[in-house]
Order: structure tokens, then sequence, then C-alpha cells
């Protein structure tokens, strides 16, 4: 992709037009630059997009010339700003989890990313952050290590941590459904000890001790897998994430 010239950016800064075309035709790069900086796929129904489409917005009234290319740094400006959101959506997650819709069934969208989703997609940005500056000595943090932990522990089910982004469940219903497996197998020693024997959801005693549908199950059988070894271990900052499952073992 070639430079924009200064002339360009002047015209894109002084003509509302000319800014509306220009973004417009930098759509596909505005998406590539915000998947780079979360570290999945972005598209234009995200709210990743949004953040990206005002970074790269205001990275064009921002540029100078005497600084390097535009292309990188306007790069440099969404990768911050997603990472400035990720950072506060973790701050806020444990906030989102205790909503009283989590386990009422109440639809909420689909689209919606629960609370561990952010947290995995920030820890992902983070450590990507880190591996690519020289200048930055990451550490570890505590919830770090505890990803770490889980991480090797599911790792024995033939999955990582980082797959749960694409299978936790998003709607009251869902949601409903995986917290009473969850709860089934931390209720019934024999249930949890087969799924750790068999590297599998005894799927056929949940279905129908639970009274729950097995497409669901199936669908979400790694949350659910990693929501019960998280919970019945000692991780308490991720066992925050589920909370909502939490509550209904306490008052069970």
């Amino acid at each position: 992709m070639e430079q924009l010239s200064q002339e360009e950016i002047r015209r894109a800064r002084e003509d509302e037009g000319a800014l509306n075309r220009l973004i417009a035709e930098h759509e596909k790069f505005i998406l590539q630059s915000a998947g780079r900086a979360v570290n999945h796929f972005v598209t234009t129904s995200d709210d990743e997009y949004s953040v990206a489409l005002l970074a790269f917005h205001d990275a064009l009234f921002s540029y100078d010339e005497t600084k390097g290319g535009f292309y990188p740094f306007a790069s440099l400006v969404i990768k911050r700003r997603l990472l400035d959101k990720l950072k506060s959506d973790y701050r806020h997650a444990p906030e989102i989890l205790v909503d009283g819709t989590s386990m009422d069934g109440s639809p909420d969208s689909e689209e919606d990313p629960t609370a561990l989703q952010l947290e995995i997609r920030g820890k992902q940005a983070e450590l990507s952050e880190a591996s690519s500056d020289p200048d930055v000595n990451p550490g570890t943090t505590p919830v770090q290590d505890e990803i770490e932990a889980v991480g090797q522990l599911l790792s024995h089910y033939g999955f990582s941590f980082y797959d749960l982004t694409s299978c936790s469940p998003k709607a009251g219903k869902t949601k409903a459904v995986c917290a009473r497996a969850v709860r089934l197998l931390l209720e019934h020693p024999e249930l949890f000890s087969r799924m750790r024997d068999t590297k599998g959801l005894p799927m056929k005693e949940i279905t129908e001790m639970g009274d729950l549908p097995r497409k669901i199950l199936e669908r979400h059988r790694k949350y659910i897998i990693a929501a019960a070894e998280i919970l019945n271990g000692e991780y308490p900052l991720l066992a925050e994430y589920m909370s909502y499952i939490r509550k209904g073992l306490d008052t069970s």
C-alpha cells in the first residue's frame, strides 16, 4: 500500500467529503489493524471496529510527516486505543457478570462478548504488545499466572484457555444451560471424576439429570469443562468471571 501523501491528508482535514471518502477507502486497513491489535478477526459490526475507526480519524488529524510513514502511525494509534478499551473492559468485567440478567433467562445479544472473553482478548493483546515492544518487560500478574496454570490443565482435554473466546456462552438462555451443567459436575463428584478420566463431558448423564439440550452442551463443551475446573480449583481471580455460576452453587 502506497503511503498517503501530505496533500491527501491535508484535503481530508479541510474537506469533510474528502475525509469520509478516505476513511471508506481504508476500511480494510482499519479492520486489519484492529484485528492485529486484539488478536482476533474483527468485522464492521464489532465494537473494536468503532474504536479503530475513531482512532484512524484522529490519526489523520494528529499525524506529523516528520515522524515517519502514516500507516505505521495509524496502526499504532489504533492499537493503543483498543488496548485502552480492553483494559477498561477488564476493570469493569466483574460488574458485568453480577448483573441479574445473567441467570434469569432474559435474552441478551449473542454478539456481546462475555467478561471472560474480554479478559482472554485483553491478555492476548497485552502479551502481543509486550512481545513486540523491546522496551517492555511484562513480567507476570496473578491473573496471568492463573491463566497459565489453567491452560496447562486444559491441555489434557485437547484445547487451550484461549479457545474459550469462541465457545463462551453469551445469550441468557445459553448461560443458564451451561451454568446448570457446570453445577451438576461440581455437585456430583462421580461426574467430575468421569470428566477427568475420559477427558470429555459425561454428556448422557448431564443431559438426563439436568434435562438440558444436548446441542448446547456440545457447542459449549470446552467452556463447561473449563468452568468446572476453574471453580473446582484454586483460581479465585478467574472464578470471578464465572460468578453467576458460583452464585447458583452457593444458594442451591
